[in-house]
């Protein structure tokens, strides 16, 4: 695990924050350490309740032990990820067995989408790792002299997925309260214990408009309603389940083989993962990360599927393969990012076919009856790809996507600055590195930020 955790800290800093959510949350996160207030989140002086604090309570505590800013919102979601493969490598070798256990975390801490999550500062990964200790604790210790104890901490860890994104894993932890009805009672009541002193303190301080915006507006109307603009088709999450798998995609084909339903554990596995696709697909608004809860889940099921699977030295050496497109994609990305992928010029990077030399690798170590070593290698190529991403492209997104490089090179323009026609990202992100929300320009005031060419081309002007 010291080479994933080392994987995972690498260049945590290599790049400012992304998106609108990264900084918006580090923002929270920064004015709780500042203000000791842990009970109401904040964003710019203002109550924030998006979302419930742990996420914001992680930070916060970066920032207490004087952590670089990108460092103070990240490193706890790196830790959190490896402590929690940790644990499902260790269940797994318990229920299952090591060879099992080591194909199910190589393919979950491997995968695009549990690696991204892993590295950026939101909210979807505390939650995920809870709610999945919760499961795996529910699921897997069973025996009678474990006691009550392992319901009551498979609780407590439920408690906490609800502080990390709210009331979304009561609906998915659900059906295992229905099916392990001995552990209903301690499981909800440790959850309860953990999760209900911060929800009922926030609402005492802020009234109903705590409950409006937290319960209606972002779980209601999130669910039912099209009004927050994440509104996708219903087969959305298809693809980006499969894209969040890469490079283990092809497994996903081994699902449709009966025989690896044979064992009741991975059909009650296999059947949440469905409840829960279907729950999401449901729901008018889908955004990625919202599907981050299901995987641990599938990659046991994908992990089983291939331990049944005739000619794994085909599907491993097919993992290995779809490695070749990495660098291209790691090329196309700045640009994709700023201008939309049709806009990004499509050029073969040469560096994939080292990967395809990989593949060579891993089919014959697969063909030599050496699987595991071969599952390993897969891995190890996807963490080497990462690494070439953080190390080639993590420049590049600071300098052009990111807002930290416009700010590194304009901190006294840019401090002075009002805003004009930004996305929220930047906006979001400036407001973060100024330390203070940044006004809106009205008429003639100057210097601004402005967008120029359907690009985020940023400049102070006079």
């Amino acid at each position: 695990m010291i080479p994933l955790l080392v994987l995972y800290l690498l260049h945590l800093g290599g790049v400012g924050f992304l998106g609108p959510d990264e900084p918006r949350y580090a923002s929270i996160g920064r004015e709780m350490a500042r203000s000791s207030d842990w009970i109401t989140p904040r964003l710019d002086g203002q109550p924030w309740f998006e979302k419930p604090p742990l996420t914001y309570w992680l930070t916060a505590a970066g920032h207490l032990a004087h952590l670089p800013a990108e460092w103070a919102a990240r490193l706890p979601q790196a830790l959190l990820s490896a402590g929690f493969l940790v644990l499902f490598y260790v269940k797994l070798a318990r229920e299952f067995s090591p060879r099992l256990a080591t194909a199910a975390t190589a393919i979950l801490a491997t995968s695009a989408g549990w690696m991204a999550y892993s590295f950026a500062a939101l909210t979807d990964l505390p939650m995920a790792a809870a709610l999945n200790a919760a499961i795996l604790i529910t699921l897997f210790d069973t025996k009678p002299n474990r006691g009550p104890h392992n319901a009551w901490m498979a609780g407590a860890f439920l408690g906490f997925s609800i502080l990390g994104k709210g009331f979304v894993p009561v609906v998915l932890f659900a059906p295992l309260l229905l099916i392990f009805r001995g552990k209903r009672w301690p499981t909800v009541s440790a959850a309860i214990l953990v999760a209900a002193p911060w929800f009922l303190l926030c609402w005492l301080r802020n009234g109903s408009a705590f409950w409006d915006d937290l319960f209606w507006k972002q779980h209601v109307a999130r669910f039912l309603t099209p009004s927050l603009e994440h509104v996708q088709p219903y087969w959305y999450y298809i693809p980006v389940l499969l894209a969040g798998l890469f490079p283990w995609t092809p497994l996903a084909i081994l699902l449709t083989r009966r025989k690896i339903y044979d064992d009741v554990r991975v059909r009650l596995l296999a059947a949440w993962v469905v409840y829960g696709l279907l729950f999401f697909s449901v729901a008018k608004n889908k955004l990625p990360g919202y599907l981050l809860p299901l995987m641990p889940a599938l990659a046991i099921v994908l992990a089983v599927a291939l331990d049944k699977a005739p000619g794994k030295q085909w599907w491993l050496a097919t993992c290995a393969a779809f490695l070749i497109a990495l660098p291209t994609a790691a090329a196309l990305l700045p640009v994709a990012l700023v201008s939309g992928l049709s806009r990004a010029p499509l050029a073969f990077a040469p560096l994939g076919i080292v990967f395809g030399v990989v593949a060579l690798g891993v089919w014959w170590l697969a063909r030599s009856g050496q699987s595991e070593i071969a599952v390993l290698s897969v891995a190890l190529a996807a963490g080497l790809g990462i690494v070439y991403i953080k190390i080639d492209t993590f420049p590049q997104l600071d300098r052009t996507v990111s807002v930290r490089g416009f700010w590194r090179a304009n901190q006294p323009a840019a401090a002075l600055a009002c805003v004009n026609n930004v996305n929220r990202a930047w906006e979001y992100g400036l407001n973060y590195y100024v330390g203070h929300k940044l006004e809106r320009c009205a008429g003639g005031e100057s210097p601004a930020v402005t967008v120029r060419d359907r690009r985020l081309v940023m400049e102070a002007t006079r």
